[in-house]
């Protein structure tokens, strides 16, 4: 899983900005308000269907001449494709002739396999990610996850909904997947 993890100085930042918010100013709470936070944003990302701080990611995708686009976007770069297989979580770097790789305009990253050397499925590592780091995140998404760690924080022991005040400032992102991971050649 590519869960989110934010680096020391994102963390901060975004501690700093849910505590804002929340007008608290005690360290007491601090490592529960980081972990909201990193939690929103990745709820942030599964509703954009984007990664928002570019970080490594991994993707295991079946072979198939057919390209096959990865999982997360905005892809910035594609990396190593190794062979895998149901009984090794590693496995060995293609030949760079074995696969081809793109990234297309809308930051999609696509991958096929021409020669897995007999292998079922492909290990592809890339980066992907809309942004440097929490600072350079669009406001409005800093801001929805901001908003929603604070009501996660607020919230701990209730059941209350979240505020519609977060989806509206994610959705002018949202990415919809409309169809197969596949395209034609």
């Amino acid at each position: 899983m590519n869960d989110v993890t934010l680096e020391a100085g994102d963390r901060a930042a975004a501690l700093a900005e849910v505590k804002a918010m929340l007008r608290l100013v005690s360290v007491e709470e601090d490592a529960l308000i980081a972990a909201l936070a990193e939690t929103a944003l990745g709820l942030a990302e599964q509703f954009i269907g984007q990664a928002l701080i570019a970080r490594e990611m991994r993707d295991v995708l079946p072979v198939s001449a057919a390209w096959q686009r990865l999982a997360y976007a905005p892809v910035r770069s594609i990396g190593a494709v190794a062979a895998v297989d149901f009984t090794v979580v590693g496995g060995a770097a293609l030949a760079s002739e074995a696969y081809a790789i793109d990234i297309d305009a809308a930051g999609d990253g696509w991958v096929r396999v021409i020669d897995a050397g007999g292998a079922g499925r492909v290990a592809v590592t890339f980066v992907a990610g809309l942004a440097d780091g929490w600072g350079a995140i669009p406001t409005p998404i800093r801001q929805g996850a901001v908003l929603l760690a604070a009501h996660l924080f607020t919230e701990r022991d209730a059941a209350s909904a979240v505020p519609a005040a977060v989806t509206a400032l994610w959705r002018p992102f949202r990415r919809m997947a409309l169809g197969l991971r596949v395209r034609a050649c």
